[in-house]
């Protein structure tokens, strides 16, 4: 059963989707603004995403780029905007396909069946550095071959990491994405975090060369 995650402001046209797909065997999960969307896409990994770009807190072509720094799902932009600026701002961005509104439920559906197509091939990332590997597929992380113990917080924060690879990740975005939009000014839960992460992970935890930290901005993941 492929997975959907419904991005859309209008309760009508979500409600909408989410009857109709899952009336034709898709399970769903649903957001209505941006910065929930990209907690839902963290916290639950999907085939598949229908996005509005009108959404209340954040452009759905930022979430575009925020998703595409550390998930290579298929996005179907699902949006008002008629102008070929959008499309081409949200196909730049990353989306992989765009239907205008007012849509046809089949055609919506035929191009989710094609995006669902198209993110079947994608490759299996697996991460090695000179300490450990870090196999995201199968969410876990070995030193020298021998599986290493992390809890699922650990697990959260170095698979953003990761997945943004050689990018800074903010303490906000990291807070947000692990813990939820309540924790976002708890930096001190990340110290916390980090020592243990570089404790199980790096060959010298007091100089990491790994696991990073930007002074007063956040952390960056380094092969």
């Amino acid at each position: 059963m492929a997975s959907v995650l419904i991005v859309d402001d209008e309760v009508q046209i979500l409600r909408a989707l989410q009857i109709n797909l899952t009336a034709r065997g898709y399970s769903t999960v649903t957001a209505f603004n941006g910065h929930d969307a990209l907690e839902q896409a963290a916290q639950h990994p999907v085939d598949v995403i229908i996005l509005d770009l009108g959404l209340p807190d954040l452009d759905g072509v930022e979430v575009i780029r925020r998703l595409r720094r550390w998930n290579e799902v298929p996005i179907v932009v699902l949006s008002a905007r008629h102008g070929s600026d959008d499309k081409i701002q949200a196909l730049d961005a990353g989306a992989d396909d765009y239907v205008t509104k007012p849509f046809g439920m089949d055609e919506l559906l035929a191009r989710l069946r094609a995006a669902l197509r198209r993110g079947s091939s994608g490759d299996v990332p697996v991460i090695e550095t000179e300490a450990f590997t870090v196999n995201l597929p199968a969410k876990q992380v070995t030193r020298r071959g021998v599986p290493v113990r992390l809890t699922p917080t650990e697990w959260n924060i170095l698979e953003l990491l990761v997945r943004n690879s050689g990018a800074l990740v903010t303490h906000e975005e990291i807070l947000r994405q692990v813990w939820g939009p309540a924790y976002a000014e708890e930096t001190g839960y990340l110290r916390v975090y980090l020592a243990q992460l570089r404790r199980k992970l790096e060959t010298d935890a007091a100089n990491p060369r790994h696991l990073l930290t930007e002074s007063g901005l956040g952390y960056r993941f380094q092969e």
